[in-house]
Formats: C-alpha cells, structure tokens, sequence
C-alpha cells in the first residue's frame, strides 16, 4: 500500500519547493535590474501579504512548486513572469506614487 500523504501536507511540501524557486527568481532579478542586494524589495516580492493578493499563498507557491518539478526551472520562471512580476509591478507603480505623493506632502 502506498504511503499517500494527506493532501494539505502535500500543498505545503510543494509551497516549500515553489518558496525556493520565487526566492531566487526574486534575487536573481533584483541583482540584474538593479546591480545590488535589495532585502526590502525582496520581502515584497515573496510575502505572503503580497501572494494572498493571487490567492492562498501556500497553492500559489505549490503551484510554482509543481511547475518547477514537472517542466524545470526554465518554465518556472516564466510561471512567476506571467503569473507574478505583472501584479508585483502594478503594486510597485502604486508604492512609488505614494512615496511621490508624501514627500510631495512634506515639502509643502
């Protein structure tokens, strides 16, 4: 008899792989765009009150997880640029324009 392993243990172990893969998307993009280590953006990037604005954050980081088993790395992140990077950019333009705003504000 297989050993099946209940389906929310499952989720949570492929989360762990996905978490992974996002990580070092995430930091691989950030020393590509910008040439340095942003720990901030990172934490952006990979929280979970970020990828609760996608969904459960525990399937969406299992759904990369399974990307990345099944199809590789390659396809996992084009995953996280489909299916990420266009939310994370949107909220990003959104954090700039209120920083604009404040500073704005304050030398007013």
């Amino acid at each position: 008899m297989p050993n099946r392993i209940p389906a929310r243990e499952r989720i949570l172990q492929e989360a762990w792989i996905g978490d992974a893969v996002l990580s070092l998307y995430v930091r691989a993009r950030i020393l590509r765009e910008s040439g340095r280590v942003d720990g901030q953006k990172s934490i952006r990037m990979t929280s979970n009150h970020f990828l609760s604005a996608l969904g459960d954050p525990s399937e969406v980081e299992a759904e990369l997880g399974r990307v990345y088993q099944d199809r590789g790395l390659e396809a996992a992140f084009a995953w996280i640029d489909e299916k990420i990077i266009p939310l994370f950019l949107r909220q990003e333009a959104k954090r700039a324009r209120k920083c604009a705003t404040r500073t704005e504000a304050n030398t007013i």
